[in-house]
């Protein structure tokens, strides 16, 4: 049982250890979003590298100079956080204050002398303890190896109580939207219940009235 305990703790250690990186094609002034799923109180770290196509070429240039990315970052409650525009290449940072769904949206700042060529984004997100650079914290600190390792399992397990906290409020969320729409359909059942009662109530009386007129009863 402990063999079992210790090992999910580890398989949980690796599943934070995986960052979002990938890359996309835009058209310059294409607007793209991501979200990403972030608890409260979390540093976030995106790295990117914007590309441009050359048709001379066939391939794109690492760097081109008067291409900038407009990063826009907004939180659950739809609240800027920030938006401001950066070079081809940088690291933008941020930290989290509501716990929730965090819209990432990028998009070129390029002049008209590059309009309608192809943009290759490359883009690295990373969440927690991974924005953390523990090289630069081992150095600043003076900390040996041991204690380096010691830090970083004791920032994961701070990071794992914050995502424990973000699911136990996420699945609040969910039950009072559950409660909420059962209570929706409970009350939508009565309604139409007593709809029906009432036409068929109508329809006797109707037809009570009906055969008394023509003396059948």
């Amino acid at each position: 049982m402990e063999l079992f305990k210790v090992s999910s703790l580890f398989a949980l250690f690796f599943f934070l250890d995986v960052t979002s990186a990938l890359y996309f094609h835009i058209a310059e002034g294409e607007r793209k979003c991501f979200i990403e799923e972030i608890p409260d109180d979390t540093t976030v770290i995106v790295n990117y590298k914007v590309e441009l196509y050359d048709p001379r070429s066939g391939g794109f240039m690492p760097s081109t100079p008067g291409i900038g990315m407009h990063v826009e970052v907004r939180d659950p409650n739809d609240k800027v956080l920030m938006s401001r525009v950066y070079s081809s290449e940088g690291m933008i940072s941020f930290t989290s204050v509501t716990p929730g769904e965090h819209v990432i949206c990028m998009y070129s700042n390029s002049t008209s002398w590059f309009s309608g060529s192809q943009l290759r984004v490359h883009l690295d997100i990373q969440v927690g303890e991974h924005a953390v650079d523990y090289a630069n914290v081992a150095h600043k600190d003076k900390l040996t190896e041991l204690q380096l390792r010691i830090r970083q399992l004791l920032d994961q397990v701070h990071q794992i109580t914050k995502e424990q906290s973000y699911q136990r409020h996420r699945e609040e969320r969910f039950r009072q939207t559950s409660e909420s729409t059962n209570q929706r359909v409970l009350w939508w059942s009565l309604l139409q219940t007593g709809v029906l009662v009432g036409i068929g109530y109508w329809q006797m009386r109707h037809l009570k009235s009906f055969f008394e007129a023509k003396k059948l009863v």
